[in-house]
């Protein structure tokens, strides 16, 4: 099975369609788990980098959490037929909702030694959640995410883990990382997007786009976020969708799209990636990103966007390696003014 057909076939797994023909089978059950494998492995190579990322880059960020390479996830999230697999494969012991679906390899959560499957029974002193909703949903998981989140960045957090039916008390001294969840949403289109604490991509993302290249439109998405982009885009009023592509709507999303371009480059740089990937990402994937015409009015062209991050990657380059911010980011509690034109470098 190709990670691509497990991400499709978890797609229709979790939105509750059951496989009633073979749901009792010993080959469903090993189909069960290599999906869930699958979307582990997703979800963790997406934490991964959002970590490096939001870490290298929290003296940027307003708004800082508990940095702990810690990917969590609660039974709430997956569809009620396929809760008692999810159950049985990831172990969650007894009541529980929540257990760790994995750890960033050298994060404080790998040091304090949690493991993937442990069971959480208490975090931080935040409440728990408790029941499941009829159909699936991230509310939970996003509810005890911003609870961890408000904690203090570099204070101690005090975890009790069952693994194995054994209780376990663990201390994770994390480090300071930008205030972000990042999450991956089953889907074969692509579609990344960024609220201001949520940074969220699609599947196709990981099953299309080098690994190499990855981090670039991660680090595009975060860079929106740091920006405040969301709610300077709300403040201004701009209107989404079919509108977009529309008046003064379009110089108000092709600057905050150019300044997370620029930024994300900075982002890269801070986190030890090669600056040269948002180029190449941009301009070898960006024409399939665009989905129909009207879109297409509120973002720049990509052969800009490439020779736009080219040349900031050039300037952090002679600069050794940490070039001054744009002036923008300076200003990022500030209105929006549309004016994108000087910040765009033409391709030639």
């Amino acid at each position: 099975m190709t990670g691509k057909q497990a991400m499709a076939g978890m797609a229709r797994w979790l939105s509750g369609l059951v496989w009633l023909a073979v749901a009792l089978s010993a080959p469903a059950r090993a189909q069960d788990a290599a999906l869930l494998e699958a979307i582990r492995a997703g979800d963790m190579r997406l934490a991964s980098i959002g970590y490096r990322l939001s870490v290298a880059a929290a003296p940027l960020c307003d708004a800082k959490e508990p940095g702990l390479g810690l990917q969590l996830h609660t039974l709430a999230q997956y569809g009620p037929a396929a809760r008692e697999s999810v159950r049985r494969h990831f172990r969650f012991e007894g009541a529980n909702t929540v257990a760790v679906e994995g750890v960033v390899p050298g994060g404080p959560a790998e040091r304090a030694g949690l493991r993937q499957d442990d069971t959480v029974v208490a975090i931080g002193g935040v409440a728990m959640p408790r029941g499941l909703p009829e159909a699936a949903s991230t509310a939970q998981l996003a509810g005890l995410h911003a609870a961890i989140a408000a904690l203090p960045p570099a204070r101690p957090i005090e975890m009790a883990v069952i693994r194995g039916g054994t209780p376990l008390r663990v201390r994770i001294t994390p480090v300071p990382a930008c205030r972000t969840r990042y999450e991956l949403r089953i889907d074969d289109g692509f579609d990344a997007r960024a609220n201001g604490d949520l940074v969220q991509i699609t599947s196709e993302y990981l099953d299309e786009v080098d690994e190499s290249l990855l981090p670039a439109p991660i680090a595009h998405e975060l860079a929106h976020n740091i920006l405040h982009h969301a709610a300077r885009l709300d403040a201004a009023g701009a209107q989404f969708g079919l509108a977009s592509g529309f008046g003064r709507n379009v110089g108000l999303f092709r600057q905050t799209e150019i300044e997370a371009d620029i930024l994300s480059v900075h982002l890269l740089a801070r986190a030890g990636y090669p600056t040269e990937i948002a180029a190449r990402f941009w301009g070898g994937f960006g024409p399939r990103l665009i989905a129909g015409k009207v879109r297409s009015r509120s973002h720049p062209p990509f052969k800009d966007r490439a020779a736009t991050v080219a040349a900031q990657a050039a300037r952090i380059a002679a600069a050794g390696g940490h070039a001054p911010l744009p002036d923008f980011y300076a200003r990022r509690g500030e209105p929006l003014d549309g004016k994108w034109e000087a910040l765009l470098v033409r391709a030639p």
